[in-house]
């Protein structure tokens, strides 16, 4: 079918999530190889965001594939309540790969019922009802899960599940509390959560879930005595800490989970996205012992009619295969390393640059109209003007897909990408930044 016949096609009867039905037309994908995606007239497009920051082994792996046929041929569904070999299998490789006694693994369709079975599991252990999570948060679009973002996307849901709490996480380079540098950051931010704690009742909350580090709203990296005193704050309150792992785990922050870069462990632990590189949709939240022990003989009141599916867990097994073979977060905490010197030399060369972060493949621009005053250029939900459609638009008409929100760039490439891959991808950004340094000039 002709690219014009199936976009016609498309916009008769397909909704599209985040935006207005009327005048969105999409690129339509044809196919999809290595870090490349094909559109239906055969133009070659880097895909700079992993996709939806999940086809972390890159597209179309073979050995993936291969696997996903072999189980397609042998059994691909069967009720959640039966056990299965990839289901067994993939739940203890998961089990060998998170730290500590992070062993005990509920599979969803993705992340944000991941999250969803977060809160209940919490809530049901500790026998309390508030859940704090962070204000530059996301979680997901399910009714729990849009509850406990943070940012504008939660707007239109509310009122939202009862008993969520926000607090500010620390954000180094823009501290609402004046700190002067990251560790000062982290320790007024510890202390207002606090005092927050204190007025709100520590005994009355569940559970405090947090990104590792934050994803959509910025690639926010907290630091590290941040998250050890975080820990030890949910300790001493009968508190249990949930970490949302859906877009960090799985090599993009340069480890199997990103919470290992702070020497923590959480009590529950949830991921979706590179569990499987996005071949099949499949999540999990994960327990330790404490959790596991205290639904040995209370009903876990839950279910999903595709739990733990046969076909998603051998897709998973098969991707985690993938990663040990190729090495893959190893070489995402090296690439890591070159891509950010690479963004901190845009970030000394181009005005509209305030600051760049990035930890294993996982990088963001935060743009500017000042460097001094760190004025926003965009601002928070395109309060001042709106810059990411017309950064969008230079990107993909240089054939590079990559996500831009508000003042931010994101970068997550496939961790198969190479570094003659990266440099060209700077040089494609490069020319979104010559745009973006022109509204400097005006601001």
């Amino acid at each position: 079918m002709k690219t014009a016949e199936l976009q016609k096609l498309d916009r008769s009867h397909v909704i599209y999530s985040w935006k207005p039905q009327g005048g969105w037309n999409p690129l339509m994908i044809d196919r999809a190889e290595g870090i490349y995606m094909y559109d239906t007239d055969g133009r070659k497009i880097i895909d700079g965001c992993s996709g939806l920051l999940n086809i972390n082994i890159g597209h179309s792996n073979r050995h993936v594939l291969e696997a996903m046929k072999a189980q397609m041929e042998k059994l691909c569904f069967v009720s959640p309540g039966f056990g299965t070999e990839p289901k067994a299998r993939l739940a203890a490789m998961v089990a060998e790969l998170t730290p500590g006694d992070l062993d005990y693994v509920f599979f969803t369709n993705g992340g944000a019922e991941a999250n969803e079975n977060a809160i209940k599991a919490a809530r049901w252990f500790t026998g309390r009802h508030k859940i704090y999570a962070s204000w530059k948060s996301y979680h997901g679009a399910t009714a729990g899960a849009i509850t406990l973002t943070g940012d504008p996307r939660r707007w239109p849901a509310e009122p939202g599940i009862p008993g969520v709490v926000h607090f500010f996480g620390p954000y180094p380079y823009r501290d609402p509390f004046g700190s002067r540098d990251e560790e000062e950051c982290g320790q007024k931010t510890l202390a207002v959560l606090k005092e927050q704690l204190m007025y709100d009742n520590p005994k009355s909350v569940a559970a405090i879930i947090m990104e590792p580090v934050v994803g959509t709203n910025g690639i926010v990296i907290p630091p590290k005595s941040y998250m050890k005193g975080l820990r030890q704050l949910c300790d001493e309150n009968g508190i249990l800490l949930i970490i949302d792992e859906v877009m960090a785990g799985w090599g993009r922050a340069g480890k199997w989970f990103c919470v290992e870069h702070f020497d923590i462990q959480p009590d529950i632990l949830t991921t979706a996205k590179g569990i499987t590189s996005g071949y099949v949709q499949l999540g999990a939240t994960i327990w330790t012992k404490k959790i596991w022990d205290f639904f040995q003989e209370r009903k876990f009141s839950s279910g999903l009619t595709y739990c733990g599916h046969a076909l998603a867990c051998a897709c998973g097994i098969a991707n985690i295969e993938v990663y040990k073979k190729d090495n893959l977060i190893q070489k995402a905490a090296e690439d890591g390393e070159y891509l950010k010197r690479k963004l901190k030399e845009l970030e000394k060369k181009h005005p509209s640059v305030g600051d760049t972060r990035c930890i294993g493949l996982w990088a963001c621009i935060e743009l500017v109209a000042d460097k001094k005053t760190k004025t926003p250029l965009a601002g928070y939900n395109d309060s001042i003007r709106s810059v990411s459609g017309q950064l969008s638009k230079i990107f993909m008409e240089n054939n590079l897909y990559l996500y831009s929100n508000w003042d931010y760039i994101f970068i997550s490439p496939p961790l198969i990408i190479t570094r003659q891959q990266i440099d060209e991808m700077i040089e494609i950004i490069e020319k979104g930044l010559a745009y973006t340094d022109t509204l400097v000039k005006k601001s």
